[in-house]
């Protein structure tokens, strides 16, 4: 299936931002925006049972000049097993002008055991942009007994401030090779998080380093330009995930002085 969702959010005269432009076309699809703290929260939603290895799935969205956007998931994103050797595919690009902010905060991805996936994310950043940009890779179906059988996972991500290269990642995950060594280092069932930050006039460097644990293993450095930095954590399981997730989103925001709008779920 080759589907696609595309978003231009704008913001009126008295300070509303809104969905200017929004174009979809199965498997995705929209919830009802709700705006709350400033910012227009919206849902992503995947109506069918998840990907598969025939899809081809481009997201789009554009935050314009002192525009805030959320965008989110309302539950888990799905891989399935490639019934024919296929790559599932899905592109993101995301980009935010200048004043503009962007979070964008999904739910647990969990690859099916034989799944093949490849996801390339491209974000764009004028100056005086704000990202929180978070991933969770959920380790797979975990009360099911499929941990790690992915057959492979692959990641590109690059991230552009002011038209300079601020920030570029390639891992391939897979359930041969050594690729999955650095997570069953901390648990068997580990499941890891992944952010972008841009637009704080202080990281949270310590607050953010007080979070490791025994159940948590976590790091955070400052990117090349654009004051932006990244953070990265490696999790026992999912109750840990969760509550690191939502520790940071608070603390970020926190760093932001600005409160965090509701996602409308929990």
């Amino acid at each position: 299936m080759i589907g696609h969702l595309k978003l231009v959010c704008s913001r009126r005269e008295d300070g509303v931002s809104y969905l200017r432009e929004q174009s979809f076309r199965a498997p995705m699809h929209l919830s009802k925006p709700h705006f709350d703290e400033g910012a227009l929260v919206v849902n992503l939603v995947n109506p069918t049972a998840g990907i598969f290895d025939d899809d081809d799935i481009a997201l789009e969205a554009t935050v314009e000049e002192d525009a805030r956007l959320v965008l989110t998931t309302p539950a888990s994103s799905r891989v399935f097993r490639s019934r024919k050797g296929d790559v599932a595919h899905v592109t993101q690009t995301l980009r935010v002008a200048a004043g503009g902010m962007l979070e964008y905060f999904p739910e647990p991805f969990i690859p099916h055991a034989g799944a093949r996936y490849h996801q390339k994310n491209d974000i764009h950043l004028a100056a005086g942009a704000s990202l929180l940009f978070f991933e969770w890779l959920a380790p797979g179906r975990v009360t099911s007994g499929e941990v790690f059988e992915f057959d492979e996972l692959q990641w590109d991500t690059d991230v552009w401030s002011g038209g300079v290269l601020a920030a570029r990642e390639r891992y391939t995950l897979s359930r041969v090779g050594d690729s999955l060594n650095s997570l069953r280092i901390v648990s068997e069932t580990a499941h890891y998080l992944g952010c972008f930050v841009f637009g704080l006039a202080t990281f949270p460097q310590a607050e953010v380093e007080a979070l490791t644990s025994e159940d948590v293993y976590i790091g955070c450095g400052p990117l090349a330009v654009g004051g932006g930095w990244t953070i990265k954590a490696v999790c026992r399981d999912a109750v840990a995930a969760r509550r690191t997730m939502k520790s940071l989103r608070e603390m970020l925001y926190a760093a932001m002085e600005k409160p965090a709008p509701t996602l409308g779920r929990y």
